[in-house]
């Protein structure tokens, strides 16, 4: 008996089982008759856009106002009134040197003014004694003509003597220092008590009024740079990006990277430093309508770079020709149409004439 009824059992279990199967069988027809799922994708259309031809490069800065003072008298250094790092503007007092010596001869200057004034008046009195005594007939004219070249070489002496004190008062001006431009100061080079010779420096002071941008960009281009192209300039040490022009082009190609100079101005924004490194693009050609699609509608295939055209509700493959990248958008040169509708997202999934869905937040055109 209670083998009777394992048989059933067993019986029973591979009647499931061979029941099950067969409705796999039949899922797995009808899944074939239905065909692959449709692959959710994002559709745009091919627009045409302005478009420009640039080349990115990246160069430094150097500051064109970057003057060391230098004394211009010898003298002592009273005071320097500056530290590295101050920021300084035209006109101010950067240091003092002493004076006293120039005062000194400024005084014995003008005593030697106010003898030979002495001289010179006494000469006017004798030279007028003299011609009286001409006119009588009582001395000859050649003494009247030696008092007067007495007397004009007494009066060249007396404007030789006050120019000696302008000279003085000169480099008496030249003890105080001044900011010749707006500027931080760089280096101090001398300090209070110091002894300073003309010439030596005492404070160099960097200005970022005027910069100059030295940009190198591959020789590939060196035939379409010229003066006059358009640059868009921006530096890490600022937030104002500024659109300059080409100034010129260095005449050699630097040796050691194969490269063209290329130089442009920056005069007086906010931000912009000596020294600091400088990205520039330059644009090298504009056109005013270009066929772009976003970068991740073109996909590599065997036969080549492919974008996928929406049509119905599968897609068809279509072979294009690249061009300029701006913005996350490339141009296509060939093997579209304006207004082809073009799959964006999921176009990495797709083979050609396969089935779409598209998404709900893409509108198909």
């Amino acid at each position: 008996m209670q083998r009777i009824f394992s048989l059933a059992v067993s019986t029973l279990l591979i009647s499931i089982l061979i029941a099950c199967g067969a409705k796999d069988d039949n899922a797995s027809k009808q899944d074939k008759k239905n065909g692959p799922k449709p692959t959710l994708v994002t559709v745009t259309t091919v627009q045409n856009t302005p478009v420009e031809m640039t080349e990115d490069g990246i160069g430094s800065l150097e500051g064109l106002i970057d003057p060391t003072l230098t004394a211009e008298v010898a003298a002592r250094i009273i005071k320097v009134y500056v530290s590295p790092g101050d920021t300084v503007k035209q006109g101010q007092l950067i240091a003092s040197l002493d004076p006293t010596d120039f005062n000194l001869q400024e005084r014995e200057a003008q005593a030697e003014v106010a003898r030979i004034e002495a001289l010179l008046s006494n000469q006017e009195k004798t030279v007028a004694r003299n011609q009286a005594l001409v006119d009588k007939k009582f001395i000859s004219q050649n003494a009247v003509d030696t008092s007067l070249a007495d007397q004009k070489a007494l009066k060249e002496q007396l404007a030789a003597a006050k120019a000696r004190i302008n000279t003085i008062r000169n480099s008496t001006g030249k003890t105080r220092i001044f900011a010749p431009t707006d500027g931080v100061v760089e280096k101090k080079i001398v300090d209070t008590g110091e002894y300073v010779k003309v010439g030596d420096p005492i404070v160099q002071i960097v200005s970022n009024k005027l910069l100059r941008a030295y940009i190198p960009f591959p020789e590939r281009v060196g035939t379409q740079l010229k003066a006059g192209l358009k640059l868009r300039l921006t530096t890490p040490t600022s937030s104002t990006p500024i659109e300059t022009v080409i100034r010129e082009l260095k005449p050699l190609i630097t040796a050691s990277n194969r490269s063209i100079i290329v130089i442009a101005d920056v005069k007086n924004v906010a931000g912009w430093q000596a020294g600091a490194s400088v990205n520039a693009s330059v644009i090298l050609a504009e056109r005013s309508a270009a066929m772009m699609v976003p970068e991740q509608s073109v996909v590599l295939r065997p036969a080549g770079q492919v974008v996928y055209v929406v049509k119905d509700n599968q897609v068809q493959q279509a072979i294009v020709t690249t061009g300029a990248h701006q913005n996350g958008l490339v141009e296509i040169t060939s093997g579209l149409q304006a207004n082809d509708a073009v799959v964006v997202d999921g176009a990495g999934f797709l083979t050609d004439k396969a089935p779409i869905k598209i998404a709900d937040n893409s509108a198909k055109p």
